[in-house]
């Protein structure tokens, strides 16, 4: 095993050994995003120079939800449970020998332009091996997206001492009501696992709900809601 391998078997282990986990799924329909994501992605990638993904949405509309639900953000230390008034993002990134997971630090002050340069940069220096350890410690929530791998749905495990991990996957078209016509949209699921001592199950739905509506309509993204 390499250094790296051993190092994430130990603390995957750790976390099944110490956290009581749990996976609440939910799913997201993705029309609106794809149309903001078509209509502007030449225009936003001209101006910053970077192009416009999907990843800019979710971190940004998770950084609303952890606000809101400032417990899937927080993590426990002995008998006592921390609370953060930032967001670190842990971003899971491609790298040669596997995936490497560094953090978008204060994701909650950057636009959606801020997250994609900087989730960019990763990528780009993942795959040269210049990424430093540094850059890999201090998230405070993860977010994994399996979907570009083709995952359909998953139970992702929480990196410690982290309380949550949201779970991203494939977007494919499937039959959906709308106001009482079966109709197809791109939907895709979404699995949040976290640690039970700490979130319950209401809060982790919230969570999701909250996540669920800011991508399912983007301008609340724009005025904080």
């Amino acid at each position: 095993m390499t250094r790296l391998r051993k190092t994430v078997a130990s603390r995957l282990k750790e976390a099944q050994n110490t956290a009581a986990m749990l996976t609440t799924f939910n799913d997201v329909d993705m029309t609106a995003v794809m149309e903001t994501r078509a209509k502007y992605k030449d225009l936003f990638e001209k101006k910053h120079g970077v192009r416009l993904g999907f990843m800019g949405f979710f971190v940004k509309a998770a950084c609303m939800a952890l606000k809101d639900v400032p417990a899937v953000n927080g993590a426990i230390d002995g008998e006592d449970i921390v609370y953060r008034d930032y967001a670190d993002i842990s971003v899971a990134v491609s790298a040669p020998n596997g995936l490497v997971v560094p953090v978008i630090r204060n994701a909650e002050t950057l636009s959606v332009a801020g997250i994609e340069r900087t989730i960019g940069d990763f990528g780009k220096r993942a795959k040269d091996g210049t990424l430093k350890m540094d850059e890999m410690r201090g998230g405070t929530f993860t977010i994994s997206n399996g979907g570009v791998f083709g995952s359909l749905m998953s139970t992702p495990i929480i990196n410690p001492p982290q309380s949550a991990v949201l779970g991203l996957h494939r977007i494919e078209e499937r039959p959906v009501v709308r106001d009482g016509q079966i109709v197809a949209r791109p939907m895709m699921y979404l699995a949040l696992s976290y640690d039970h001592r700490l979130i319950d199950g209401r809060e982790a739905v919230t969570f999701l709900v909250a996540l669920k509506n800011a991508i399912e309509d983007p301008t609340r993204l724009l005025i904080d809601l």
